[in-house]
Parts: C-alpha cells; structure tokens; sequence
C-alpha cells in the first residue's frame, strides 16, 4: 500500500523557495538547540555553530526577494508551502512543550 499523496506545493518564485527551504533549516537547528527539549550539549553546540551560516542564507534569501522586487511576502501562500513541508511540526520543536504533571 502507498502512502497518501501529499498535497502539491503553491507555486512560488524561485527567491520564495529559497526562504522557505532557509527559514525551514533555522528552524530545524532552532529546534535541536531548544533546551527545553532533550538532548546533548554537543548536538546543541553543533546545531548553534550551523546556524550562524543558516542564518547568513536566510538573510540572503530575503536580500534577494528585495533586489527583486518582491517586496511583499504573501503569508498564505508560503503558509501552504510551509504545511506541505511539515512545517507545523518541525516549528513545534522550537516552542517549550506542554507542562507535565506527572
């Protein structure tokens, strides 16, 4: 059995496909460095040392979304891209998890 077919992505410009994919890899590294998640202090240190340079891309990407032109970032439209790329749940790495009462 196959697994269900995603839904496509919007159409985007090149330069907002680039933001999605950078905002996307900050977020992974914002996640891993979370120190309300579990982890190791080695793999959060390497996380923090990537996303300096992920960050750099992130700002290049939206440089060049300004050199463009494309000086609106249309948020429904990047929002279906971020849902189709599981960006809800890697977003949700990055906040502090519900409390645990047990």
């Amino acid at each position: 059995m196959l697994p269900p077919e995603l839904p496509p992505l919007p159409a985007l410009t090149r330069a907002e496909g680039e933001l999605i994919d950078r905002y996307l890899d900050v977020v992974d590294l914002l996640g891993r460095i979370n120190p309300a998640r579990h982890g190791d202090t080695y793999g959060g240190l390497r996380a923090a040392q990537a996303l300096v340079a992920r960050a750099a891309e992130l700002r290049d990407a939206l440089a060049l979304m300004h050199q463009r032109g494309e000086t609106e970032v249309h948020a429904p439209t990047l929002a279906r891209a971020l849902r189709v790329l599981d960006g809800e749940r890697r977003t949700a790495r990055v906040t502090v998890p519900p409390r645990s009462d047990s």
